[in-house]
């Protein structure tokens, strides 16, 4: 069966690292990290990343769980708290919508995000992707961009369901801070989802916790309700999780009209933990890989 365009143009695309620096590639020498954050070679990335981002978005839309955690569940969710509480004024509609559409964003980054590297494992595709030049991490970033993404549609979703079907009159207060909160999230989750999937990788027995971790970051993240709330305990908890950043810039910005200052913390918070699990993920990768080598375990689990 030939392959199709698609296929043939993200085989292409993984490959611009030369050959002659992907064999001595290691993070931990400083001249081939060098070779490897070239302009030349970051743009390189960007295409891997553009062109993964492409070939799974287009995947993903065919795959019924993750359409179901993407249009079903948050509009479920949105429902009950619609009936429950939408009667209680357009501001608080709003933030139930918000709210709902964080479930299926977190929803992506836990299991489609978290099970990138798994995937392939499954499906044998793992050994070629880490044989390929391109850094295997660059290749699992693109395609958890893909996923995070397409979860932002749960949000369209519910929008509209409660403008149309429940006629409320919805409207976002600062477009421009929610824009900029909605970028910044993506980002966040992004790398959360990076270090997760290396986590589930290295540690199967975490993985199978995986469905048990779903409704506790919907509570401790706050995204229908506050978390002050909770047990003054679980605060800290809270505090070290993207997704809460996420959800307080997010209502922040959609509820109220805040000052660039006010907004500006949350902001900093998703900047300052993206990095952090960024850092994570990439030192989780080569624990990861060379885990793999070591005991030969790439396509087994």
């Amino acid at each position: 069966m030939a392959k199709s365009n698609d296929t043939r143009n993200l085989a292409t695309a993984l490959q611009p690292i030369p050959l002659k620096i992907a064999a001595t590639t290691s993070w931990t020498n400083q001249e081939t990290i060098n070779q490897l954050m070239k302009p030349s070679m970051l743009k390189a990335y960007l295409r891997v990343i553009k062109l993964t981002f492409i070939f799974t978005l287009k995947q993903s839309m065919t795959d019924a769980f993750i359409l179901f955690g993407i249009f079903v569940q948050p509009l479920l969710i949105a429902i009950m708290a619609l009936f429950i509480l939408g009667d209680q004024g357009d501001g608080l509609v709003i933030f139930i919508v918000v709210g709902s559409g964080l479930t299926g964003l977190w929803d992506s980054v836990l299991f489609q995000s978290g099970n990138s590297i798994t995937r392939e494992r499954w499906t044998g595709t793992l050994e070629a992707l880490v044989g390929m030049p391109t850094p295997l991490a660059v290749i699992v970033f693109g395609k958890n961009l893909a996923f995070v993404t397409q979860a932002l549609a749960s949000m369209i979703v519910a929008y509209t369901f409660a403008s149309i079907v429940f006629g409320y009159p919805l409207s976002i207060e600062s477009p421009t801070l929610f824009i900029i909160s909605v970028v910044m999230t993506v980002l966040s989750l992004v790398c959360l989802g990076l270090v997760l999937a290396t986590i589930f990788v290295l540690n199967p027995d975490v993985q199978r916790w995986q469905n048990g971790l779903e409704f506790p970051v919907f509570i401790l993240a706050g995204f229908l309700f506050p978390i002050a709330i909770l047990p003054q305990w679980t605060t800290p908890l809270s505090y070290i999780l993207a997704p809460y950043w996420a959800a307080v810039a997010l209502h922040m910005s959609s509820s109220g009209k805040p000052d660039i200052f006010e907004i500006s913390m949350p902001w900093a918070m998703m900047a300052l933990l993206g990095m952090l699990y960024l850092f994570l993920a990439f030192w989780l990768f080569r624990k990861m890989l060379f885990k793999a080598r070591v005991d030969a375990t790439l396509s087994g689990q």
